[in-house]
């Protein structure tokens, strides 16, 4: 008799034991807890921790609530401007309501994959290739927004981002865009070249109105390019007729009679802001400012005898005064001679 009432006391202890373990349940810190009594979904969620349930009647689901990322498989479809393009992209999302997302969907990775796919296909249909090459942040916003209008109110499930990975292109269509990049380039190489030659001839017009107020400025001109041509010595230099020559004849030419001269203010538009004040400057009058060259200071020790040429005097000052000196000396001779009886000056073999 003792000993069947020891044995039920052990089973109860046993059965208790067992009870009280599937009561105490953990629930991690990215997860939250839904308790289900007899079949009904109790209000609120257990956090995370341990928790205790009844195990005879209560029954607990745990839902993840960190940020799952899906990729989407690649889609085919027709842009708006009918070019066939192959989209796969990957979405970002998480449970926000975790009774929504366990009560009114069944599988809610599921659903929100399919509808991923299906947003995708619609957004490659209402997009051009281009928007789609260049214009990503616009399509990732919409893309976005149409997949997470139907998930989170009813479904508890928010979505994140959505980013498009690739897009594939026919080949066709790749070599069609590799030309049209190819032409914009050379179309920019060609008016950037153009651009330059129009400010080199703006320049060059201007030099040239400056020069041709005064013909020695362009022989100057000519004359540094046969220097900067002779500096090369690899090539034979040919000295060209000289311009003022050529200027002498068309003088007398009779298309120079008839030639209009040509007005300085026609050729202001080719002159730029510096330019134009250096032309002020010419009109003007004004002489040119030259600086004075330094005098050379002479070494300490030299012997001022070093520098008198022969027959000269020791310095420019002293030439100076010897000069009057030496030219009333002989007008001082003249005036004797002047001045003496006829046979003396015949001198003494009259």
């Amino acid at each position: 008799m003792v000993a069947a009432i020891v044995a039920i006391v052990v089973v109860l202890l046993v059965i208790a034991a067992i009870g009280a373990a599937r009561g105490l349940k953990i629930v991690q810190q990215y997860e939250q807890g839904i308790i289900f009594r007899w079949g009904r979904v109790l209000p609120g969620t257990r956090g995370p921790g341990l928790t205790i349930i009844n195990p005879i009647t209560d029954r607990m689901q745990k839902v993840n609530m960190q940020i799952v990322a899906m990729a989407v498989p690649a889609q085919e479809g027709i842009t708006r401007d009918n070019v066939s393009v192959r989209v796969d992209a990957v979405v970002y999302f998480r449970v926000v309501d975790p009774i929504k997302a366990t009560i009114n969907v069944q599988n809610y990775m599921f659903a929100i994959s399919q509808q991923a796919q299906t947003s995708l296909r619609s957004i490659i249909g209402q997009s051009e290739m281009d928007q789609l090459l260049s214009e990503r942040e616009s399509v990732n916003r919409e893309l976005r927004r149409i997949i997470d209008e139907p998930t989170e109110g009813p479904w508890g499930i928010r979505v994140e981002r959505v980013e498009i990975k690739d897009v594939s292109l026919p080949e066709g269509m790749k070599r069609s865009m590799s030309r049209q990049a190819e032409a914009e380039r050379e179309r920019r190489a060609r008016i950037i070249t153009a651009d330059g030659e129009y400010q080199a001839s703006k320049r060059l017009a201007a030099a040239a109105n400056v020069m041709a107020r005064d013909p020695a400025a362009l022989q100057l001109r000519l004359l540094q390019t046969v220097v900067e041509v002779a500096a090369e010595r690899n090539s034979t230099l040919v000295m060209p007729v000289p311009v003022e020559l050529l200027r002498f004849f068309d003088k007398f030419s009779p298309e120079a009679a008839a030639r209009p001269i040509p007005d300085e203010s026609s050729l202001a538009d080719f002159a730029g802001e510096d330019v134009e004040k250096e032309e002020a400057a010419i009109h003007s009058g004004a002489p040119l400012e030259i600086p004075e060259t330094p005098a050379v200071p002479e070494l300490p020790g030299q012997d001022a005898s070093l520098d008198k040429l022969p027959g000269q005097g020791s310095t420019a000052a002293e030439q100076a005064d010897a000069a009057p000196a030496a030219g009333g000396a002989a007008d001082g001779k003249a005036a004797e001679r002047r001045d003496a009886p006829a046979g003396q000056a015949d001198g003494p073999g009259a």
